[in-house]
């Protein structure tokens, strides 16, 4: 069962290949809607919960917090407690079988700065933005949860996803169709804030694995071992693009040549990296793609996919929600 709100990122042409499938529901609920939550639980009886609802874009949370205090602290206190409601009334097997899996990121750790340092799972807690304050503050609940009350849970931090589907506000899809369409490609400061990049379906299976083989109260960090500098990455996507769609907007030169550097966000990370040598040995994952192949493929899906972009980008995917209006 998928639960989700469907906010502005929420996208159900996103789901087209699942919908109708005998395995697969979709509800459209709010986790900070107990009752609700209750009644799925209820009902669907899960065996595991993966706990990936939240806001989730830095910028945003600068400029409005509220939201990301309400969904990703209210909501997972509601979850939590919806699900320790429902652990408790299963019989001793079903009750031994389950486990709720929170997934987080490796923002809660805070910034590496220049150091060749990497997170582990033991890293203190140092987070600089909003949105990281309140993921760093669920992770602590999940825990309080397990240490007060006993139940299951594991906790996963990882890295930067990029891949298909993802919404074009993050920097990678956002670099992708700026570039398509001819307007600048706005990198922050020196662009040499440096990021680990995880493609995402090297997160998924990584989630499968935790969730399922995961020891209850351990936390896994999960990364691609690929860091690189974001004005890197733009310029790859540049390159990228030049091989794949030389046919560019009129009157542009080079992709690259849209590159612009902007005034840095407040309280900037200079440097997030991942030691995920604990899922690797512990749990055999480790990421397949690295930046190279995995950005090539991003950049092809996007190619290959505008009718999805397209709506999102001129709101016509908002109405794919029983006829309304989002």
């Amino acid at each position: 069962m998928n639960v989700d709100v469907l906010s502005y990122a929420g996208n159900l042409e996103s789901l087209t290949h699942a919908k109708g499938h005998p395995n697969y529901a979709f509800s459209q609920t709010n986790i900070c809607n107990a009752a609700q939550i209750a009644t799925h639980l209820q009902q669907f009886q899960p065996d595991i919960i993966i706990h990936l609802a939240a806001e989730s874009h830095v910028d945003r949370s600068i400029d409005g917090p509220a939201e990301f205090i309400q969904t990703n602290i209210v909501g997972t206190y509601t979850l939590l407690e919806q699900c320790r409601h429902y652990w408790g009334s299963l019989d001793p097997q079903h009750k031994q079988d389950f486990r709720f899996h929170h997934v987080s990121t490796d923002e809660v750790y805070g910034d590496l700065g220049n150091t060749s340092t990497r997170f582990t799972e033991s890293t203190s807690y140092n987070p600089s933005s909003p949105y990281s304050a309140s993921k760093a503050s669920a992770d602590h609940l999940v825990r309080a949860w397990h240490r007060s009350y006993g139940l299951p849970v594991v906790i996963s931090n990882c890295s930067n996803n990029y891949g298909p589907y993802q919404f074009p506000e993050k920097l990678i899809p956002h670099m992708i169709l700026s570039a398509l369409n001819g307007k600048i490609l706005p990198v922050y400061g020196k662009g040499d804030q440096v990021r680990d990049w995880l493609y995402v379906e090297d997160h998924a299976r990584a989630l499968a694995t935790v969730a399922t083989q995961g020891k209850i109260g351990e936390t896994y960090n999960i990364g691609g071992n690929n860091e690189r500098r974001n004005l890197d990455v733009v310029q790859a996507i540049c390159s990228i693009l030049e091989e794949l769609r030389p046919d560019k907007p009129v009157g542009l030169g080079l992709y690259s040549d849209l590159i612009t550097l902007v005034e840095d966000r407040p309280g900037h990370d200079q440097r997030y990296a991942i030691d995920a040598s604990k899922i690797t040995q512990e749990l055999g994952w480790q990421a397949q793609e690295n930046i190279e192949t995995g950005l090539r493929k991003t950049v092809l899906w996007y190619l290959e996919n505008t009718s999805w972009w397209e709506r999102i980008l001129n709101g016509a995917y908002r109405l794919n929600r029983q006829g309304k209006q989002a």
